[in-house]
């Protein structure tokens, strides 16, 4: 009973006190579906040796990133990160720390978010950023929520090529609110009605760019017609990377820009932690989620850091707050901040020119495999394929070949059909013998 301290009869105690019958009630709100009925079907019990034994070899099983040519995005990418990054954010003062809750103490942490929300402002073009957020698509989520604040409106307009997962997110997030989103179908090819549809009750227009199958989107007249109906326009940018050569949505009429920071600073590490982006007008400032770390001076007139605003539930009254997240990704935060640092603007944009080019490449080699098509006019670092059969088969094909090569669309939009369609992703860690040995192994499978 070492670690089941609970006898039988403080578990009856326990809930006759809540006032229901028996443990299976407290599950009451889980569907019947999505219940296991008895145990996993796993060993009980194995020594720690064992244990490690049985684990490492199904972790062989997979194919890490680094270990074979790698062409897979889809909202996660793979880019180098230099080792101070790794070197400093271990360092014991940066990765034991965690929310300040008495914030002026911490004038190191206070200042490495202030640092960070400097770089996203000025990276996405906009006046204003909060000290991070749990990743893009909760911060998209959150983003629709203000903008219902700010507009009181409640219907949100997800443009189609908007990543599905994030599309979930806001939907979910929709659904417990009782707001309404009008969620338009994928476009692989061409543009969606998404102008067609802001009227005079839309709140926002969510849009992304480069969108999830690689296009690169004009937000001009996108904004203008969602300011022309009173909506506000949220700019979705899942590689963050592209902003070192693509115009910041700022600059194009975003009222609020979202993003995923992974890509600087951060490995894919299976999926997560990652680090969301949340920037804004200034005006809009005070119905922005999260916090937001300021500068200031203190008695003897020197520099300091100040939490300016906390509008977390944790902070204020619950019912005054704009927003429940719990926490910023600090430690991911910070290894943004480190390497954009080491890259400045000018390592940036250099860093952004060798993805484009190096998807430039690729699209030639694989453009030129008989049967192949290319979907993209225009693209940053993705884009889309089209090929003979079923996408997904191509994959496990080429998977088998020792090449990762992409993400089936069939994957991300299981009901949309698009059946025949890979989209590929390209970086700066893609060698010429990485495209090539992608270029012939799916000519073999194509074969």
């Amino acid at each position: 009973m070492r670690y089941l301290p609970l006898s039988d009869a403080d578990r009856v105690e326990m809930l006759a006190r809540i006032g229901v019958a028996g443990i299976d009630d407290l599950f009451a709100d889980v569907p019947e579906a999505a219940r296991r009925d008895g145990l996993v079907d796993l060993p009980l019990g194995k020594s720690e040796m064992a244990v490690e034994r049985q684990l490492g070899a199904l972790a062989a099983k997979n194919a890490a990133a680094g270990a074979t040519p790698f062409f897979v995005g889809a909202g996660a990418y793979r880019h180098h990160v230099p080792s101070t990054v790794d070197h400093l954010i271990q360092r014991s003062e940066f990765l034991t720390s965690y929310t300040p809750y008495q914030p002026e103490v911490s004038q190191g942490t206070l200042q490495v978010l202030f640092e960070f929300q400097t770089q996203v402002a000025e990276l996405t073009g906009m006046e204003v950023a909060n000290a991070s957020m749990y990743d893009g698509s909760t911060g998209t989520a959150e983003a629709v929520l203000m903008a219902h604040r700010l507009t009181r409106r409640d219907k949100a307009v997800l443009a189609g090529n908007l990543h599905p997962h994030y599309t979930a997110v806001v939907e979910t997030t929709a659904q417990m609110a009782g707001h309404a989103v009008d969620a338009l179908p994928p476009v692989p090819v061409g543009e969606d009605d998404v102008l067609a549809r802001i009227d005079d009750e839309t709140s926002c227009v969510v849009v992304q760019t480069p969108d999830v199958f690689g296009h690169l989107v004009d937000l001009r007249p996108i904004a203008e017609k969602a300011h022309a109906h009173g909506a506000l326009l949220i700019a979705v940018v899942t590689e963050a990377v592209s902003l070192g050569l693509v115009e910041a949505p700022g600059a194009m009429g975003a009222d609020i820009v979202v993003g995923e920071g992974q890509s600087i600073g951060n490995g894919l590490t299976f999926g997560g932690p990652y680090v969301g982006l949340f920037a804004t007008r200034k005006k809009f400032v005070r119905q922005m989620p999260g916090r937001l770390a300021g500068e200031t001076v203190d008695a003897e007139g020197r520099r300091g850091f100040v939490l300016t605003l906390s509008t977390r539930e944790q902070h204020i009254r619950r019912d005054k707050a704009t927003s429940n997240i719990c926490t910023n990704s600090g430690l991911c935060a910070l290894a943004f901040t480190i390497h954009m640092t080491l890259l400045g603007a000018a390592g940036l944009k250099r860093l952004a020119r060798l993805n484009h080019a190096s998807a430039v490449k690729l699209a030639k080699a694989l453009g030129a495999v008989p049967g192949v098509a290319v979907l993209n006019s225009a693209w940053f670092n993705e884009f889309t394929i089209r090929v003979p059969g079923n996408a997904t088969d191509v994959i496990e094909a080429l998977a088998k070949r020792g090449v990762l090569g992409g993400v089936p669309a069939r994957r991300l939009f299981p009901a949309a059909g698009h059946d025949d369609l890979i989209v590929v992703a390209a970086t700066e860690i893609n060698s010429d013998d990485d495209r090539a040995a992608y270029a012939a192994a799916l000519q073999e499978v194509l074969a």
